[in-house]
């Protein structure tokens, strides 16, 4: 197969050259409320071609090559007093996957549990594309089952931070304590 960066022969997706010099993650800082960050290792415009794979067939691939340089290289520094749980926004499978479980799946190790279908979207809408009042009119209207744990959010990308923002507030109504999110993708890097 040719590799979707340099189209050179390749037996991965991206090639191993292009993983090492185009897709290093740096890793920025955002805060969406006082005292509540969001984590992300890229900026939109340096891997969008890679995020909208998610919507080919190919995605699964693509997502999991950059979810292993930036989710699982965090994972493998990440120390923290006791077991966290990290749940994937929304993990509904409209390719054949889901790109938060596979970021969230990465981010397993000796602090860090994934679970995964712990927070669904009841109102399944679009948001590529939409400005923050469309996102603001159609909530995702999250629900979770999950009661009085200690978690990070994990998404693909973080526009608006509305469905971050959102997600937070459904599951710090059941008592958890999210730490904060982290993205593969800052839209305003």
């Amino acid at each position: 197969m040719k590799c979707l960066s340099c189209e050179q022969l390749s037996f991965s997706i991206i090639c191993k050259k292009c993983q090492v010099n185009l897709l290093q993650s740096s890793f920025y800082k955002r805060e969406l409320e006082p005292n509540f960050f969001n984590y992300s290792f890229y900026g939109f415009s340096e891997i969008e071609d890679l995020l909208t794979s998610k919507y080919y067939f190919h995605g699964d691939r693509v997502y999991n090559i950059l979810a292993k340089l930036s989710f699982k290289k965090f994972a493998a520094n990440f120390v923290f007093d006791e077991v966290v749980y990290s749940i994937g926004i929304d993990e509904h499978t409209r390719h054949d996957f889901s790109q938060t479980a596979i970021l969230s799946h990465h981010l397993k190790s000796k602090f860090i549990k994934p679970l995964y279908g712990r927070l669904k979207a009841t109102n399944i809408i679009k948001y590529a594309g939409k400005d923050l009042e469309f996102r603001q009119k159609n909530r995702r209207k999250f629900k979770t089952n999950l009661e009085n744990e200690k978690i990070i959010l994990v998404d693909d990308l973080v526009t608006t931070c509305t469905t971050i923002l959102e997600a937070k507030k459904v599951l710090e109504k059941k008592g958890n304590k999210v730490l904060f999110s982290l993205t593969l993708a800052d839209a305003k890097i």
